[in-house]
């Protein structure tokens, strides 16, 4: 087989097109192989397919291809234009690399590989590609992935927010519970940060929602049950969020006992802030022989810990009924406890008790939320922070969108 041959093979090549020049640049490291067509024939518009005469041709463009035996390979064609009725004078498609992309499509399949297992810094250093070319290769991933993407029904869908900087700037997420995949990423967390999301919705996609898993913000409270029929039987105030806004309240009770104890030089509740906060199977070997003799003194904070885990039993009934005797059986003894924080804790969970109970309807939890929140965590570590919310965004749908991510 010749270079010429071996390169139509490699570049995936084929008539009218043919590989016409190699040059290779020992010192440099660097292939540059040039691509022309042959004479006559009809070309088809970018946009309608319509078969026309060549008009005329392009600057010479170069691509970036993958790299032979270590030594960056460069493509060079000149692209023919032609004469649409409907759309004007337009380049025709080239069969090795998407529109305005600096990439052959093999190059970009291997770009996304590797954006996908690292971070951009660390993608630019493998691939020897600059920031602005590896974010443009996420934003057309991204883009293409949006646009294979057919309009199905999520039956069940997790609303959260995620801290995207400092000074209270926040991302509204909307994941599919089922699929494990972030579904939207709306700027802010209000009331119309949401409402886009279900706006964007057919009457078929927003009827088609059975349960939507959320914590007791209120404005995504007011978004849902704006744009979702029957949304109070729809409405699941998660757990997590429940139960952490428990943990707070139990480290208020502690922050003032500790303060009063402090003031009569007693150290008993120093150093032990994190674990009135575990959950009673997560608190560390090498800490519960110390856990278990706090819990026997007579503590406020250890009858709220011991208020605040025994509400965790609720989700493990299986029937509705016996879930709401539970829940009068602890609320009554929280509001009895004589703990301020609690008592306030848990006259907050009352007004909201209804969308609570909802859980034995439909048994979700935001869980898939929380643990494609912790991915994005990590991705915005790995990058750095993002100081552009667009960028965010791309990143976001890129690692947790479960998009076709690959050019064809």
């Amino acid at each position: 087989m010749q270079d010429k041959e071996l390169y139509e093979e490699l570049l995936g090549i084929k008539a009218p097109w043919r590989v016409s020049r190699i040059e290779l640049d020992a010192r440099a490291e660097r292939v540059d192989v040039w691509v022309e067509h042959g004479e006559g024939g009809a070309w088809n518009c970018a946009e309608c397919g319509e078969a026309l005469a060549i008009y005329d041709h392009s600057e010479e463009r170069s691509w970036r291809h993958l790299d032979t035996c270590q030594c960056q390979t460069h493509l060079h064609a000149r692209i023919p234009r032609v004469p649409c009725p409907r759309h004007g004078v337009l380049q025709v498609s080239v069969p090795w690399a998407e529109p305005k992309s600096r990439f052959t499509r093999r190059f970009e399949r291997l770009a996304i590989d590797v954006l996908r297992e690292c971070d951009v810094t660390g993608a630019t250093r493998i691939l020897g590609m600059s920031w602005d070319e590896a974010w443009g290769v996420m934003e057309r991933a991204v883009v293409r992935g949006k646009e294979r993407k057919r309009p199905g029904v999520v039956r069940q869908i997790g609303v959260d927010e995620k801290a995207a900087a400092k000074g209270h700037k926040y991302l509204t997420l909307v994941c599919d519970l089922e699929q494990g995949t972030v579904e939207y990423v709306g700027e802010d967390r209000k009331q119309e940060s949401l409402e886009a999301y279900y706006e964007g919705l057919s009457s078929k996609q927003r009827e088609g929602i059975d349960a939507v898993a959320m914590d007791m913000w209120e404005p995504y409270v007011a978004a849902t049950r704006k744009h979702l029929l029957g949304a109070d039987e729809k409405i699941v105030f998660d757990r997590f969020h429940i139960m952490g806004y428990l943990s707070k309240a139990v480290d208020t009770v502690r922050k003032q006992e500790h303060r009063q104890r402090m003031q009569r030089g007693d150290e008993t509740l120093k150093g032990t802030k994190y674990l009135w906060l575990y959950g009673k199977e997560n608190v560390p070997d090498f800490r519960r022989r110390e856990f278990a003799a706090l819990r026997c003194l007579e503590l406020k904070v250890g009858r709220a810990w011991a208020i605040k885990e025994t509400l965790r039993e609720l989700w493990h009934y299986v029937y509705p009924e016996a879930g709401r005797r539970f829940w009068k059986r602890w609320y009554f003894w929280a509001t009895h406890s004589r703990l301020k924080p609690i008592l306030e804790a848990a006259a907050t969970l009352k007004r909201h008790v209804a969308n609570i109970l909802t859980y034995f309807r439909h048994r979700i939890t935001n869980a898939v939320s929380e643990g494609l929140n912790s991915k994005i965590q990590t991705i915005k570590k790995m990058a750095y922070g993002f100081r552009n919310l667009d960028h965010f965004k791309t990143a976001i749908y890129f690692h947790c969108g479960g998009l076709d991510l690959y050019p064809c």
